[in-house]
């Protein structure tokens, strides 16, 4: 069932894609984003784990454009978008995106359970130290804290597992955390 979902998710972000040469405007291209993103900057129910991108970092937003439209960066759903767009159109876009207000998603905040578990996870790799005290970035680093903790979890095992590689620093950090830390840590951070 959840693989006949995700084709057809699949199959509507192609045909979305093919439908993106038409699109003019920067407002235009990004309301393709909308289908998976959200059309008020909460993903979209999706099979597979969507991240916030309003209000993200400008130069996170370009640089993740970019690979994924290099190649850099692999995902399945994003492959097909990222290569109908045109080159001139990742600045732009991210633009557009960094500028929107970050969404409130609306939860609870990081259970006490998960803290002690996750001040010990921080103190060995030191998230704040790129990803800032806020553990809102800035510039090319992303936000994590409020984003979705089923995209974050997913990120975090890609770069542990290498099956995500565009960043070789976060696969180290992420190779040396056990599965119930990168749960705990991908928990607190979706609640901040």
């Amino acid at each position: 069932m959840r693989t006949a979902k995700k084709a057809a998710a699949i199959v509507l972000l192609l045909g979305l894609a093919a439908s993106s040469g038409r699109a003019q405007s920067i407002e235009e291209k990004a309301q393709i984003c909308s289908t998976c993103h959200g059309e008020n900057g909460v993903p979209a129910e999706q099979p597979f784990p969507v991240p916030v991108i309003w209000g993200q970092n400008f130069g996170y937003l370009f640089a993740q454009l970019r690979d994924f439209k290099s190649g850099a960066r692999k995902s399945e759903q994003m492959a097909a978008i990222a290569q109908m767009l045109e080159p001139t159109d990742l600045m732009p876009l991210a633009q557009y995106f960094s500028k929107k207000a970050w969404p409130d998603l609306e939860r609870p905040g990081p259970a006490e359970d998960i803290v002690g578990a996750i001040k010990r996870v921080n103190a060995g790799i030191v998230c704040t130290s790129c990803h800032l005290r806020d553990l809102k970035g800035d510039s090319i680093t992303p936000r994590l804290a409020g984003q979705t903790q089923a995209y974050l979890h997913k990120i975090m095992i890609d770069f542990a597992t290498g099956a995500r590689s565009n960043n070789d620093g976060m696969t180290t950090f992420m190779k040396g955390l056990a599965a119930q830390d990168i749960a705990a840590m991908a928990a607190w951070l979706a609640r901040m």
